[in-house]
């Protein structure tokens, strides 16, 4: 599986162009994240609370068809699930300013004028506290917090503490381009997407850790080449490992966000971005930046 062989591109000679294109990337992340308190991001109910009608219908049902039967009178952004028995359905509503037993009536008159050849019954209809949500969000936020003060630990004391600043750095910008992209596509920040954000944090570590590796490795066998070269030379050498583990994952997360339907789409499309800027990361934001902690000059070779 080694496609590429004996490369030397110059992969630190364009730092100073994907350093731009980075630092846009987190600006937009930050203003996405600002836009969570701010309460001008698109949350799921799990953040901004609602109503969950959990309804059993007499026989199973599509739940596309559904999907499209409620968005058609006016619910297109109610969250569907259905349980593993196909006849029962939950629905979720973000929060309104009406009655929310009049609403679950209402998205019950849907169903009842919409397929009126199977009945059902409400199991149950929950309120969704904003108390509730606004914790979920403090929550997943120290989530995201421990995930990166544990990478620095992990990665300091792996290598060294340079590296786990640079590891860190990379991780951090990872989640918040991911989350930026979703901001810019109006997509809803839910449980699911935090999920797939400290997955893709996982993946990015797991990346850059292999790349970090070869250079502590070339540094051990202390050669007479400046950091610069030593680390393009890295870089060069694990290209083929990055290039199939990256393509293999890819294809993974894209099948599932062409074929995996709607409710895993929004998972799947975060896992694709991240394994793209993941990938993007390890080489063009983490290797530079030690390059710059070392203030380009010969570094002080790591310890075995």
């Amino acid at each position: 599986m080694d496609f590429v062989r004996n490369t030397k591109i110059d992969f630190l000679g364009k730092r100073k162009i994907t350093f731009v294109i980075s630092i846009l990337l987190i600006i937009l992340g930050f203003v996405a994240a600002a836009a969570i308190p701010l309460g001008r991001a698109n949350l799921s109910t799990d953040f901004e609370g609602g109503i969950a009608i959990q309804f059993r219908f007499q026989k199973p049902f599509e739940i596309d068809k559904t999907r499209t039967l409620l968005a058609e009178r006016g619910f297109k952004d109610a969250s569907l699930q259905q349980f593993a028995d196909p006849a029962k359905l939950l629905v979720k509503l973000k929060r309104s300013d009406g009655d929310l037993r009049a609403l679950s009536q209402t998205i019950g008159g849907v169903f009842t004028t919409g397929m009126p050849d199977n009945s059902f019954v409400i199991d149950s209809t929950t309120e969704i506290g904003p108390t509730v949500g606004k914790r979920l969000q403090k929550d997943a936020l120290w989530a995201v917090i421990v995930s990166m003060i544990g990478i620095l630990v992990y990665v300091a004391w792996r290598f060294e503490f340079r590296f786990g600043v640079a590891a860190v750095v990379a991780t951090f910008h990872d989640v918040l381009a991911v989350l930026g992209v979703f901001y810019l596509l109006d997509k809803e920040v839910s449980l699911l997407i935090v999920t797939a954000l400290l997955t893709v944090a996982g993946y990015s570590l797991t990346d850059t850790v292999v790349v970090f590796d070869r250079i502590r490795e070339n540094m051990r066998k202390k050669t007479k080449e400046d950091f610069v070269a030593l680390i393009n030379r890295s870089v060069n050498e694990v290209l083929s490992r990055t290039i199939v583990t990256s393509s293999t994952t890819l294809l993974a997360s894209l099948a599932l966000v062409i074929l995996g339907g709607e409710v895993i789409h929004d998972f799947a499309l975060a896992l694709s971005l991240g394994v793209i800027v993941g990938t993007y990361s390890s080489i063009f934001i983490a290797s530079p930046l030690l390059l710059y902690w070392n203030n380009k000059k010969k570094p002080v070779f790591a310890k075995a």
